[in-house]
């Protein structure tokens, strides 16, 4: 599929072999008011009445009492929270919620806070081309009636990708709505979406004003997520003739009506502002999988989000596919960069200059060519590499403002290794391009040493296979450890999420960041809970973190882009990239009840009698992976495995124990059968020497004639109290 695409959009047609995914659409709008009231979120744990309407009559009795009358009550709820928990949003002032806090009912009680975005060919690159359907695709019968629920900013119902031509009737289960609003009424959900709605209470007018009242969305994230995850398969789609191919799929509030909807699967491309994340236990507890952004602040370590036990973190990877833009010089030397420049005038040629000051985009340089003639000429420049200089993102907006002011025509920026293709997209078809340094000193080497040099941009072309280095876990991705649950590694997995092209309004764009890598693990999700309807939401993760590859097709150890670009780790990916028809067959799954998460979240949520210091570290938990952040003396990790695989089959132990660690598995075989299906075994980590440490990385791997069942496993020797690691 490589080489330049001349699709048509507007003459695009749709397959004849529908992708079954069918989920729910949820709007998200999620804010602060201002004044001296402020929206507060008070969660009140499990459902304790039968009916909702006598949830909703217990809340206001709580609010009555600290607001002094019912009126008062009923003027001040926003939301009530009364399916798969308990729990309101009112608003209120500080003192108010200082006295709500105290009420024995309350679990917890904080400030709303708005959720940010974490922003073809990629499932082709999965192993899920629907032209040549894997097995999983058949025996999952394209996630026939699995509904995915969308937590996002709106949706375009128009885009072809929601097109129901093909589906059958709307699952009998589904108890969901179709709520009208702005440019949406009952007619637009169809076999496709559903189910829709959308949430604004508590939001600024002004704020409000910038969008639909419905469950539409003006912007384009929550369409590119919806179709990514699930949207029907639209042939030739492309943006702007690049990257073409078949695109297809693959909070509160929100969360808890998709727990009464019915939804098999949860798909949150945001950046949760409540790490606890109590909406996203509860669905957990009913059945449902929950998958969510890891989070777009990489390289830098420590950045990961949505680092919950019960979640599926997802961090982004880049897929085989590249966007070479050639560059020719005056005296014929081409040279290759990359864009998403899709448009041009071929055949002539433009002035060509470059900045001064070392050829770097300097803040004081660039302030000098501000507001200069460019008109005819191509701008060089490259991002500052001292320590503290802004980020290359930064300097390429300010460099391609000055040359718009400017007039100029074109833009040659050279960076570090970095995943920006997006911002070439700003450029809006004039000609931006992106280079390395090593090409970027030819260029210089060129200007230095003609008179009047020149320059010829040529149109971007797109690139795809095997002599892509792929995959590699992109720059943005966010990285561990978490902040807050060290002792659960995260995030779990890598899905594509660099330079993805889906549905946006009635075209197709290309967007980057792990709110793209969530919705193919969504979809992923789909197709095993088809394959499997009666595992676990732990169970589905689990298939997924130990059958995911750490390794490319030539067993060459995937990469990590950062500074600089070096081996990833469990704290790029998880377990590794998602491999989904490996997940369909993992063999053995780490499975977990859904009351094992309670003890961990009432201890994190509300300090009590029963959660102290000496607390059972997390650890313990039977998740597949280890983190031990505290590393002082031998400990002993309990974990209990469950055969899914052949009725009789033999496992053994292979141990990759972490530097500076000695690693004991036993038993080191286990042996299964009809009436032995499943088995406990012990992970006993020891220090090789007492030395304070960084973590270090390891893995355990059960394995036969026929799979491999491998964990990830973190650890880091501590031996002071509150050492700070700065230096």
């Amino acid at each position: 599929m490589g080489g330049m695409s001349n699709a048509n959009m507007g003459s695009s047609s749709r397959a004849s072999v529908p992708s079954a995914l069918l989920f729910c659409f949820c709007t998200l709008l999620l804010g602060v008011h201002g004044g001296s009231r402020t929206l507060y979120i008070v969660y009140l744990g499990d459902v304790k009445h039968g009916h909702p309407n006598d949830v909703v009559a217990s809340h206001h009795d709580i609010l009555t009492n600290v607001l002094g009358s019912k009126e008062d009550s009923l003027a001040s709820m926003v939301y009530n929270y009364k399916h798969g928990f308990s729990g309101f949003a009112a608003m209120l002032t500080e003192d108010h919620a200082k006295q709500l806090e105290d009420s024995p009912e309350v679990i917890s009680i904080a400030p709303s806070r708005s959720c940010k975005a974490t922003t073809t060919r990629s499932w082709d690159f999965l192993g899920l081309d629907y032209q040549m359907p894997s097995e999983l695709l058949r025996k999952s019968k394209y996630g026939e009636d699995i509904i995915i629920g969308i937590v996002d900013s709106g949706i375009w119902p128009e885009s072809r990708s929601f097109d129901d031509q093909g589906y059958g009737p709307v699952p009998s289960r589904w108890k969901g709505e179709c709520v009208v609003g702005q440019g949406w009424n009952h007619s637009t959900c169809n076999r496709k979406i559903i189910g829709a709605r959308f949430y604004s209470a508590g939001l600024d007018h002004e704020v409000l004003k910038s969008d639909y009242m419905s469950p539409r969305g003006s912007g384009s994230h929550g369409t590119h997520t919806a179709s990514t995850a699930a949207g029907s398969v639209v042939e030739a789609a492309s943006f702007h003739g690049l990257a073409a191919g078949a695109a297809r799929g693959g909070v509160l509030a929100a969360i808890d009506d998709a727990i009464h909807d019915g939804v098999d699967v949860l798909s949150l491309s945001l950046a949760h502002p409540d790490e606890n994340s109590f909406g996203a236990l509860h669905a957990v507890q009913k059945g449902i999988a929950v998958v969510y952004a890891a989070g777009n602040d990489g390289p830098r370590p420590q950045t990961v989000e949505n680092t919950a036990p019960w979640a599926i973190t997802v961090a982004a990877s880049k897929i085989d596919r590249s966007f070479p833009t050639v560059i020719t010089l005056g005296n014929k030397q081409q040279i290759v960069g990359q864009s998403l420049y899709y448009k041009g005038n071929n055949s002539s040629r433009s002035s060509f200059t470059h900045l001064r000051n070392g050829d770097t985009c300097a803040p004081d340089v660039l302030n000098v060519l501000n507001g200069t003639d460019l008109e005819g000429l191509t701008l060089y420049c490259s991002t500052p590499v001292s320590i503290g200089a802004r980020s290359p993102l930064e300097v390429f907006q300010t460099a391609l403002q000055v040359m718009k002011m400017g007039k100029g025509s074109g833009l040659i920026f050279a960076t570090f290794t970095i995943d920006a293709m997006g911002m070439t997209s700003d450029c809006q078809g004039i000609p931006c391009v992106l280079v390395d340094f090593d090409t970027g000193k030819q260029i210089l080497k060129y200007v230095a040493n003609d008179s009047s040099p020149m320059v010829k941009i040529e149109p971007g072309r797109t690139i795809t296979g095997k002599d892509i280095l792929a995959p590699k876990v992109a720059s943005f991705s966010s990285r561990g450890p978490s902040t807050d649950y060290a002792h659960f590694l995260k995030p779990d997995i890598a899905a594509p999420g660099a330079s993805i092209l889906a549905a946006t309004r009635d075209s197709y764009e290309i967007l980057s960041g792990t709110s793209m890598a969530t919705p193919h693990v969504a979809g992923i999700v789909a197709l095993l809970k088809a394959l499997h309807p009666n595992w676990s939401p732990a169970a589905l993760k689990s298939a997924m973190v130990t059958t995911a590859s750490v390794t490319d097709e030539y067993n060459m150890p995937i990469l990590a882009e950062g500074l600089p670009r070096k081996i990833a780790d469990p704290f790029d990916y998880g377990g590794g990239i998602v491999d989904p028809n490996k997940a369909a067959d993992p063999g053995l799954i780490y499975d977990i009840s859904p009351s094992d998460y309670s003890y961990f979240f009432n201890c994190a949520i509300k300090k009590s009698v029963d959660c102290n210091a000496t607390s059972v570290p997390g650890y313990l938990l039977n998740l597949p992976s280890i983190s031990v952040p505290d590393l002082r003396y031998m400990v002993t990790i309990p974990r209990t495995v469950t055969n899914v695989g052949d009725v009789d089959a033999v496992y053994h132990v292979a141990v990759q124990s972490p530097p500076g660690v000695k690693m004991d598995v036993e038993p080191s075989v286990l042996v299964f059968n009809a009436t032995n299906k499943v088995h406990k075994f012990q992970v006993k980590l020891s220090l090789l020497w007492k030395r304070q440490g960084d973590y270090t990385f390891g893995s355990l791997t059960w394995y036969n004639d026929k799979r491999t069942v491998r964990i990830p496993i973190a650890t880091r020797i501590t031996i002071h109290d509150f050492f700070a690691d700065v230096a």
